[in-house]
């Protein structure tokens, strides 16, 4: 479930579609996912169980007290819209308790819609940064190609092959970080996939950085400069964001900001929230 603290607030582009509307949703990622008692959990749940903190309204009961409960691990998801869709285009608004039989079937297309709806926020950021044009053919192909495979039936949608279609657009995403970044002065540092987990960062100059995939968990990043650097996919949990500046940072999500420590002089972009517990 997003996190209790994000804020909406406006996207540029049509990404308003990509964010999650619980109103609108079954508690799919309360029924769908399973998780296991850890720092994160305070408790084991299988997948296509409903969690015990699921109201009959598919709300969270402890909404407003995740972290204080042992259920950190729920304020850092996010399904980028796709709990909405599939409970109202998939399954046309029938909910799984009215109809027991679909609950499996929900089960099942909800964590293939999230990561289809995960690709198409990156793919629509791409398409807003001007200095990737070069690519924005491909990208406008692969968004509308994307979003018609999300309108599908549920059968054709868990039988997708996602890891060969996020290969594919991780291909044009690649490539429109670098066309992004490639105006910057002075060399950019490439940390794409490294474990710099714990690493002392603080004040570390990393405007233009590729952190793609990288690990930066519990990472000291205070001070850091961050601006315009590749963040898809970096593992930003319990990392000391405190005083970094992410201005214009390429593909961060407010799941990443989430996970991660800050305080009053982290500089975000527009339209993120600040977590509360920063």
């Amino acid at each position: 479930m997003p996190s209790q603290h994000a804020v909406p607030l406006p996207f540029p582009g049509d990404r308003q579609d990509l964010r999650a509307d619980c109103s609108a949703c079954f508690g799919l990622c309360c029924v769908a996912l399973p998780f296991a008692r850890s720092a994160d959990f305070a408790v084991t749940k299988p997948a296509g169980k409903p969690c015990a903190n699921l109201t009959t309204e598919f709300r969270c009961g402890i909404h407003e007290r995740l972290r204080e409960t042992g259920y950190a691990g729920c304020t850092v998801f996010d399904c980028f819209g796709a709990g909405q869709k599939v409970s109202q285009v998939t399954f046309g608004g029938t909910d799984w308790r009215a109809a027991p039989e679909t609950a499996p079937d929900m089960a099942g297309v909800f964590p293939v819609m999230r990561q289809l709806h995960e690709l198409l926020w990156y793919i629509t950021e791409a398409l807003g940064l001007a200095p990737a044009r070069p690519v924005h053919e491909e990208l406008r192909r692969a968004r509308d190609r994307i979003d018609g495979l999300t309108r599908g039936s549920a059968g054709s949608i868990v039988e997708l092959d996602v890891n060969t279609l996020r290969g594919e657009v991780n291909v044009l995403l690649l490539r429109a970080g670098e066309l992004a970044r490639a105006h910057l002065p002075g060399r950019r540092k490439n940390h794409r996939g490294a474990d710099l987990v714990g690493a002392k960062l603080s004040g570390a100059a990393l405007r233009g950085a590729s952190l793609r995939g990288a690990l930066l968990v519990a990472a000291d990043l205070s001070g850091a400069d961050l601006r315009d650097a590749d963040l898809i996919g970096t593992d930003l949990r319990d990392a000391d964001l405190s005083g970094a500046d992410l201005t214009g940072a390429l593909f961060l999500t407010q799941a990443q900001l989430n996970a991660a420590r800050g305080d009053a002089a982290t500089v975000l972009p527009p339209a993120f929230s600040r977590p509360s517990h920063w």
